[in-house]
């Protein structure tokens, strides 16, 4: 670049490009590009590709943060879901929910 300007970075210059199409296309279009491509990865290498990487990101935290990290965000998850639904919105759903009796949990698989 010229004059006292120095360098964009890498990041840099990738950060202005996402704003730029942002501006361009709407914040959904990144969402809407994810989703195409997820579906994609997903009829390339299946299921077992995706329950791999969680695994295997999942480890890298437990590692990285410890096992008493998940308790701490399920927990500050669950209290903001409270305060955004009200406190007796896990009963309700718990109705709705129990009243699917003849379908299988993933844990009973």
């Amino acid at each position: 670049m010229a004059g006292d300007q120095s360098e964009l970075t890498v990041r840099e210059a990738g950060r202005l490009g996402g704003r730029k199409v942002a501006e361009k296309y709407g914040r959904n279009f990144y969402s809407e590009i994810g989703k195409k491509g997820g579906r994609t990865v997903l009829e390339q290498r299946g299921q077992d590709f995706f329950e791999a990487i969680g695994k295997k990101g999942g480890t890298a935290v437990r590692d990285s943060h410890g096992v008493d990290f998940y308790s701490s965000i399920g927990k500050k998850g669950g209290e903001t879901v409270k305060a955004r639904h009200g406190s007796d919105y896990y009963a309700r759903i718990g109705k709705i929910g129990g009243s699917h009796k003849g379908r299988k949990n993933s844990s009973e698989e």
